[in-house]
């Protein structure tokens, strides 16, 4: 059984981050370990919510696993909290890291073209550090053009968007793909290069309008990438999967009168990934 860790925090309401990474992995029967960096009551998009920082545990929790011997197959990291979460994200990956194993990164950075609310400037300098070690990194739009460094525009052409994909691979990604990406009415999906084999990819969707927010769609599709790499699909099968997979989800979620804003009800379509 392969085994995956994660590095990114709870919510123990609010389907995102590890909430959705443990149940989606788990599902491609693989297990899913998680390395905790913060514990939340609510996501915060939450009027409330409390958050307790979890930074200098996660030394003494690689710590033990070191000493036990504990190894894994892949790293996925999600949202880290922070330019040293990100310093010690490269950590994990320097411990656990090595031949034969995977390192995906989704930089969880912003949306809408602005960072999320209390990273510093320096962030995404962080992050390209920690892109540059993956084998895959998942940026949506915003956070691409924070890793290059270019200004943030609402839309690409699907070109234009193969060629900020080849860019990111330029830090030493192996691949990069861009999510939220709409070549056309009515479609969404990702973009890919893969830099060791100089070849793109791309898959879309048909868009599901919605009337409530999307949180935590880009960690489902994340997290079922995952899970299909580490079960044998191959990389652009996976990422197609993952496309599928989150927008079956979300117009699921449309379907139901009373669903809870705070996600989309990627349970009801969970079976599906056996």
């Amino acid at each position: 059984m392969k085994r995956i860790v994660t590095m990114q925090d709870i919510s123990c309401v609010g389907k995102c981050s590890a909430s959705v990474a443990l149940p989606i992995i788990s599902s491609f029967g693989c297990e899913c370990a998680i390395l905790p960096t913060a514990v939340l009551s609510t996501h915060t998009a939450f009027e409330h919510f409390n958050i307790v920082d979890l930074t200098d545990n996660i030394t003494a929790v690689t710590d033990v696993w070191k000493k036990e011997k504990i190894d894994f197959d892949m790293v996925y990291t999600g949202y880290l909290a922070g330019n040293r979460q990100v310093d010690l994200a490269r950590d994990l990956w320097s411990d656990f890291g090595g031949e034969g194993k995977l390192l995906f990164v989704d930089p969880v950075m912003g949306d809408f073209g602005k960072l999320y609310t209390g990273f510093e400037s320096s962030y995404p300098s962080h992050m390209r550090k920690l892109c540059s070690l993956a084998d895959i990194i998942v940026p949506n739009l915003t956070e691409a053009f924070c890793l290059l460094e270019r200004p943030y525009r609402e839309s690409v052409t699907l070109d234009e968007a193969f060629e900020m994909a080849k860019a990111l691979t330029e830090g030493g990604a192996k691949a990069a793909v861009i999510t939220g990406i709409s070549p056309r009415a009515g479609k969404l999906g990702i973009v890919k290069y893969d830099r060791v084999k100089n070849k793109y990819f791309s898959h879309f969707s048909d868009m599901v309008h919605t009337d409530f927010p999307l949180h935590g769609s880009g960690d489902v599709f994340a997290s079922v990438a995952v899970g299909a790499i580490a079960s044998g699909e191959g990389i652009d099968e996976a990422l197609a999967m993952a496309v599928d997979f989150t927008a079956e989800a979300v117009a699921e979620t449309a379907k139901n009168k009373d669903h809870r804003w705070y996600g989309i009800d990627f349970e009801t379509v969970l079976q599906r990934l056996k």
